[in-house]
């Protein structure tokens, strides 16, 4: 392992599949370098980047930020989510830089690279947290499995040939039964990803709240729900039904048996994001999804 001397470290997390990751990341590193700002990578992606000797690398954990001011992250949705792994457990702040189509969650896109390494030598950042989830799986009562998301938990049928019947239940009273694909438990962050695609509503992350979102639903009543931020949503696999799975922000999966019980509430360790304008989420929402507004006067002056 290269050790650096600087006093200030970045973390970097790259795509390394992407060749526009592998380019945005050696001109990242040299910024940073160049203004004596020390680079730390994951050994396992090293070798696909063009790296200087200087930058040190660490194997992954839960202490491979340790140390490190910010991390900043180059790829997509996928890779920002991985990323978000990494800044939950350090409390590390997250930049994205997005390279990907959509990317929610990432700050700048990759004509603004010699814009973020300027900010980030210069600290010129805000830090926002963002709510998560925390996440239990149970089968006969006892805890089998704990997760957590920065998006979404979903519920999903294993076999495409057969509906998931489940039961959903908001603060220990029953909601509606019904089969269908899954359900979706989110957070207002989440409210733009696989929420979205389920019909489920935009939430400003600003609102604090958890979502519950029927995906193709066979009910009279499968609507989306919006709770309360201290709410326990839970989703009860029933026991006549095949097994389904469990998914967290689409990277962690287990089984879940039939008679599974999955409860989702607030996460206890959010996520901080560092950003670098002060655009509000309409804008992004509208810039993100190339909405048409054209014809929009605004309010009288």
């Amino acid at each position: 392992m290269t050790k650096t001397a600087s006093a200030r470290t970045v973390f970097l997390l790259a795509h390394t599949g992407r060749p526009s990751a592998i380019r945005s990341a050696e001109l990242v590193v040299q910024g940073l370098l160049r203004c004596g700002i020390g680079v730390r990578v994951l050994a396992s992606e090293a070798a696909d980047l063009p790296l200087p000797s200087q930058v040190e690398q660490v194997d992954p954990s839960e202490k491979a930020l340790d140390g490190s001011e910010l991390l900043v992250v180059l790829g997509g949705d996928g890779t920002l989510l991985r990323g978000a792994e990494l800044a939950r457990s350090s409390g590390v702040p997250m930049l994205g830089v997005n390279l990907g189509r959509v990317g929610f969650l990432a700050e700048a896109e990759r004509d603004d690279l010699d814009k973020v390494v300027d900010r980030v030598v210069t600290r010129s950042y805000e830090v926002e947290e963002r709510m998560t989830i925390d996440v239990l799986v149970r089968t006969n009562g006892q805890i089998v499995h704990r997760d957590w998301a920065l998006n979404e938990a979903s519920v999903e049928k294993a076999a495409r040939e057969r509906l998931l019947e489940v039961v959903i239940e908001v603060d220990g009273r029953p909601v509606s039964r019904f089969g269908g694909d899954g359900v979706v438990c989110a957070t207002p962050t989440g409210s733009t990803a696989y929420a979205f695609s389920a019909g489920g509503p935009v939430v400003w992350p600003e609102v604090e709240a958890l979502l519950m979102v029927p995906i193709s639903a066979h009910a009279l009543f499968a609507k989306p729900l919006v709770t309360a931020p201290d709410s326990v949503l839970a989703v009860e696999v029933q026991p006549q039904t095949p097994h389904g799975v469990l998914w967290c922000d689409g990277r962690r999966t287990v089984e879940l048996p039939a008679g599974a019980r999955v409860e989702v509430r607030r996460g206890a360790v959010p996520v901080r994001l560092a950003r670098l304008h002060h655009a509000s989420f309409t804008d992004r929402l509208v810039a993100k999804f190339a909405l048409p507004v054209a014809g929009w006067r605004g309010a009288p002056q």
